[in-house]
């Protein structure tokens, strides 16, 4: 047994695949000296990958973004993620996929000669969003968002994203709702989803916050259920005033936000929009 794993995962690294306390990077990676990383977190159920094409296309733009070069191509991480896969009991998980720019003398440029990119991969135990949070919704706080300008990117430098939900923790509450200049930008590791109206709203696909996989798919539920949906900037105001507020992300799938600074969003209960939204996304999870 892996300690911290159940089963017998075993983690990838660099071309062996190993315990994970037997696993070890070099202090002088990147990764660890400058967070000069990407990453990415697949959810798979009962044993199937969900999103995978559109997770992998993500990772491919954020290698591109930070010009590290390509360690696999799409069939290599898809053979990757299989055999990580087979080295697990559990059908239910998440995979996590890393790559930095791999191990060279600490100085903030590139590296003058190429070094080859570390690549790490790993089976994580996951349990979906149970019924009674799905029934019960979320509650949140708004905080000003001061990450850096970059957030398309899925780098591996989490440190403001780290600090939100820790404000999350502290205020008892699930997660932040962040907003810059005055208007909406993202959670803390989550996108934030408006209804006004019985219009789906979300802001624009921009460096201000990454695209979730799940931004995607929530506009196709939307025009599946004859949902009216609008990518655009979102005030403050629009928020504080919204019939409904939600969260998507790879592990939270999608979830109501009844509460937010203490107040009552909408009815203070999940709403028919989300409604709608969960139960096409529980469709797609069935069809795999």
């Amino acid at each position: 047994m892996i300690p911290g794993v159940p089963g017998e995962s075993q983690v990838y690294l660099n071309g062996e695949f190993l315990r994970v306390d037997e696993a070890k990077v070099s202090v002088l990676d990147r990764g660890f000296i400058f967070g000069d990383g990407i990453y990415e977190v697949v959810p798979v159920y009962q044993g199937n990958a969900f999103r995978m094409a559109e997770h992998l296309n993500r990772l491919d733009r954020s290698l591109a973004a930070l010009r590290i070069a390509q360690p696999f191509d799409r069939d290599g991480w898809i053979d990757l993620i299989q055999k990580l896969l087979a080295r697990t009991d559990m059908e239910t998980c998440i995979v996590y996929l890393q790559v930095t720019r791999g191990v060279a003398k600490r100085d903030h440029q590139f590296p003058s000669t190429p070094v080859a990119p570390t690549v790490f991969g790993m089976i994580s135990a996951w349990s979906p969003p149970p019924a009674a949070q799905r029934e019960r919704g979320l509650s949140a706080i708004s905080i000003p968002d001061e990450r850096w300008l970059h957030c398309e990117i899925k780098s591996v430098s989490l440190l403001g994203n780290v600090l939100a939900k820790q404000q999350a923790v502290d205020a008892q509450v699930d997660e932040v709702v962040q907003f810059r200049d005055g208007y909406l930008t993202e959670g803390s590791s989550t996108n934030i989803w408006v209804v006004s109206g019985g219009k789906l709203l979300a802001p624009p696909k921009n460096n201000l916050i990454l695209e979730g996989i799940r931004y995607g798919l929530m506009g196709e539920l939307a025009a599946e259920a004859g949902i009216p949906f609008e990518s655009r900037p979102i005030s403050r105001q629009e928020v504080e005033q919204a019939d409904e507020l939600m969260l998507s992300s790879a592990t939270k799938e999608v979830l109501a936000i009844v509460s937010l600074d203490g107040k009552p969003v909408g009815s203070g209960k999940p709403g028919p929009v989300f409604a709608q939204l969960r139960a096409g996304y529980d469709a797609r999870i069935a069809a795999l």
